[in-house]
């Protein structure tokens, strides 16, 4: 089958589009999927750069891609939810990365219905974001109904998403996210009218001099500034961040470090970082706990549960997917092009998708 990956850690200059061993079906609760798009995420090109490889060592060639939608091909006995023809969408687990291939494996633990009103590509877009951005605002301690909510990049991947949730589903009463110039009138236009309550222009505007201090109840950090925006917070507010590494237990325990469809299968993180991470993580709780906030810092678990939520939220109205750009499979000079405007984190707009069909 033909796969983009990489034969040593790397750049998205040097991605290679070429033919892989094909996957089958090999354990009873498999399923394997026929690819018609996958997304582009943050953690897709940084983890190929090598940046986890103190932590998680990766064998070559080396499969990109977590997100991935598609048509079921096959199954194994054990699996009761799906069947040949199903059309689905998945992030898939670290044991079974490759998205960016015409085909992929997975487990029904982490396999969904693709929304029906969706394209394929749009609900590609959907999982490892909108998850993620769903798991964090799950981490109040308490009802988000009528409480202000702050989101900075609120087109960004998973900004897009959370703004969404925030107002939709958990009913925050103010939503307020930061944007670049060009993109002020384009967050209702792609959003949707009253998403979002406050937009900030961070290109002429400081959000710490525009937001009144102590008037947020829950930050959702994407770019890891968290701690810049202590003053702005309420006593007993919190600060999920999803752009710091979480403390060394919490890497350890976390889907990434998973190696097998066994969940107790997990690569153990070096104990020197196990315990710089963690001491790092105490300071930034610590810090956050003298404003009287809750900090904590989080990776996705991936699941088919959040998923099905997630696909009824589509289908009721309360849920779009903003897609950036679209690079097509077999062009991998397009593919490398919008890799990179991810990998640089400057410029980007929704998600990017790879369409293979």
């Amino acid at each position: 089958m033909r796969s983009i990956h990489i034969k040593q850690y790397a750049t998205p200059d040097q991605y290679e589009l070429g033919e892989l061993p094909s996957l089958a079906v090999e354990h009873p609760t498999d399923i394997l999927i026929k690819v018609h798009a996958a997304s582009i995420n943050p953690i897709d090109v940084k983890k190929a750069s090598g940046i986890s490889k103190m932590i998680l060592k990766d064998s070559f060639p080396y499969k990109l891609g977590y997100d991935c939608a598609g048509t079921v091909v096959d199954t194994g006995s054990q699996v009761t939810r799906f069947k040949a023809g199903d059309e689905v969408f998945t992030r898939l687990p670290e044991c079974h990365r490759g998205a960016w291939s015409e085909l992929a494996r997975s487990t029904e633990e982490f396999v969904a219905l693709k929304p029906p009103s969706l394209s394929m590509e749009e609900a590609a877009a959907i999982p490892l974001a909108c998850m993620t951005a769903l798991q964090a605002l799950r981490r109040y301690d308490g009802d988000l109904a009528g409480k202000t909510v702050f989101i900075p990049a609120g087109l960004s991947g998973t900004g897009a998403f959370a703004c969404q949730l925030a107002k939709k589903i958990f009913k925050a009463g103010k939503v307020i996210t930061t944007v670049s110039t060009a993109k002020v009138p384009m967050v209702k236009e792609l959003l949707g009218e009253g998403v979002v309550d406050d937009i900030i222009d961070y290109q002429k505007s400081d959000p710490k001099s525009v937001i009144p201090s102590q008037s947020v109840d829950f930050i959702f950090d994407t770019m890891g500034s968290a701690m810049d925006y202590l003053t702005l917070m309420r006593p007993s507010g919190a600060i999920i961040s999803i752009a710091i590494l979480p403390s060394g237990d919490g890497l350890q325990n976390s889907g990434l470090m998973r190696r097998s469809p066994d969940k107790e299968d997990k690569a153990p993180v070096p104990f020197p970082i196990r315990m710089v991470l963690n001491a790092m993580d105490r300071i930034r709780v610590f810090r956050a706990s003298r404003y009287g906030v809750n900090y904590a810092s989080i990776f996705l678990e991936p699941n088919a549960t959040d998923l099905d939520s997630i696909r009824g939220w589509v289908e009721e109205g309360n849920l779009k997917s903003i897609i950036g750009k679209k690079a097509d499979f077999k062009d991998i000079n397009a593919v490398r092009d919008a890799c990179t405007e991810v990998y640089n984190g400057k410029g980007g707009l929704g998600k990017s998708v790879i369409v293979l069909i």
